[in-house]
């Protein structure tokens, strides 16, 4: 999918300037090293750039900006590449530039006093779990890009993953940044406290605005002790009501030791263990749908056994559940979470699917489910029910997957409709079009749809205040 931006092209003094200031080795300029930067690795998102600037410093950064702020060029600042929106994709016009923070690598600094780590944006973040490992911390953030997505990405997305039951979205993690504003100034608002109660919090207008507002380019983020007890646990049961009520009933018993909680609905399981090499079913009889949950806790390396086999005999009884598997060895648990990360690969091998990253109160997923299948059966007859997702936080992926009569422009074809459906009913119930992935570009019509103008308002003055001439990341998240 290209724009439909029309800006003006960059005049030839500018693309000097920008590559002197990007440094030695800063600067791509030749099509084949700037397509990469240019290509969504998925859905289809793509754009065309003169320069790709790769700095090193956030001194750098800074004077980056400064030139796009005099000549009014556009910057599209972006991370691993790794998202699902089209937020850090450039338009096709050659009236941006891209901004890689892949360079900007260093872990600056780890105080296990204060359980912080500073880091850089373009450090990876599985690079960020491994040092907070090696202190004997952990950086809970975690999610299927991990060895490839930055932290930069990360914050400006306000990433969420499997841990937020228990830890929270980024927006949790993070208490300290320094960001490139739309100017070329320097905002070093690195501090690491839990307790600021100094005016606007003014960290949080960057998380989650896919740097439409400035470039992040370091982070003070929490730590916390490392888990010395973990037990992993793969149920069957009927419906997604019993395992919202599950959730109730797990928490009940066994408090924040509940770290994820996965729903899986059985045919999306059937699409990976048809499409996808390597997995297999992990229980004998087949149920309508599973949860994948996973214990944590500081006890000695066992002690959640028990208490885990306690609850879901419990759950058993209450006829919460059909069946458990607990994992005997981290090798069994491995396996199980490789499913749950193999999910959007089932899609793919299925022939593709509409993804939907939505969110509703969890009191009201089960209706959720059942309200969008029963309106996308009586549209769209041979689709095939898929959704999954993060039963604590309320955020489900629901990703019908086309019928086998369908080809991939019919696909195309009936994407809008099919998202209006099952928008407007996530709306109804209270929740939101985008729960972990962003807005972008993908989403950007629809934002102006169901936001109240008030929003919308707010969005815009803030936007305006901070960057007057729209340069950084243009046409993204911002609806005109």
């Amino acid at each position: 999918m290209t724009a439909t931006r029309i800006g003006r092209p960059i005049a030839p003094e500018g693309i000097e300037r920008l590559k002197a200031e990007a440094g030695p080795g800063g600067a791509l300029d030749e099509p084949s090293d700037i397509a990469p930067y240019c290509t969504s690795f998925r859905d289809g998102w793509e754009g065309r750039v003169p320069l790709v600037l790769r700095p090193q410093t956030t001194a750098a950064v800074a004077q980056i900006v400064r030139v796009c702020a005099e000549a009014g060029i556009g910057v599209v600042p972006q991370g691993g590449n790794t998202g699902l929106t089209g937020g850090s994709q450039p338009h096709a016009d050659m009236s941006e530039i891209v901004v890689s923070t892949s360079r900007l690598n260093r872990i600056r600094a780890t105080d296990t006093v204060n359980d912080t780590i500073t880091v850089e944006a373009g450090v990876v973040l599985k690079a960020i779990q491994v040092a907070a490992d090696g202190v004997d911390r952990l950086f809970p953030l975690s999610l299927g890009a991990e060895g490839s997505c930055q932290i930069g990405g990360n914050i400006s997305t306000n990433a969420g993953g499997v841990q937020v039951l228990r830890y929270g979205n980024t927006r949790n993690l993070v208490l300290g940044l320094e960001v490139v504003l739309p100017d070329g100034s320097v905002w070093n608002g690195l501090r690491g406290l839990r307790k600021d109660n100094t005016g606007y919090d003014m960290k949080q207008v960057f998380i989650g605005a896919e740097g439409t507002l400035g470039i992040v380019t370091a982070a003070v983020l929490r730590l916390f002790p490392k888990p010395t007890a973990g037990e992993t646990a793969w149920i069957g049961l009927e419906s997604p009501a019993a395992g919202v009520a599950l959730l109730g009933h797990m928490r009940a018993r066994l408090g924040d030791a509940v770290s994820a909680f996965e729903l899986i609905g059985r045919p999306i399981l059937d699409l990976l263990l048809a499409g996808v090499p390597g997995h297999e079913d992990p229980m004998r009889q087949v149920h309508p749908w599973y949860v994948l949950m996973e214990l944590t806790s500081q006890g000695p390396a066992g002690s959640l056994h028990s208490p885990l086999a306690e609850a879901l005999a419990a759950a058993l009884e209450e006829n919460l559940i059909a069946d458990a598997l607990i994992a005997a060895s981290g090798a069994q648990a491995a396996k199980l979470w490789r499913i749950r990360e193999s999910l959007v690969e089932a899609q793919q091998a299925a022939g593709g699917s509409i993804a939907h990253d939505v969110s509703v109160p969890v009191s009201s997923i089960a209706q959720f489910i059942a309200r969008a299948d029963a309106a996308l059966a009586a549209a769209c007859p041979g689709l095939r029910h898929c959704a999954f997702g993060h039963v604590g936080d309320g955020n489900i992926h629901y990703n019908p997957v086309r019928p086998l009569s369908w080809d991939a422009a019919h696909l195309r074809q009936e994407r809008l409709r099919i998202n209006r459906i099952v928008h407007d009913i996530v709306v109804d119930l209270g929740g939101s079009i985008s729960a972990e992935h962003g807005v972008g570009r993908s989403r950007l019509e629809e934002l102006e749809r169901y936001k109240q103008p008030v929003e919308l308002h707010m969005m815009r003055s803030l936007k305006r205040a901070l960057d007057p001439q729209g340069i950084m990341n243009p046409g993204k998240v911002i609806p005109r």
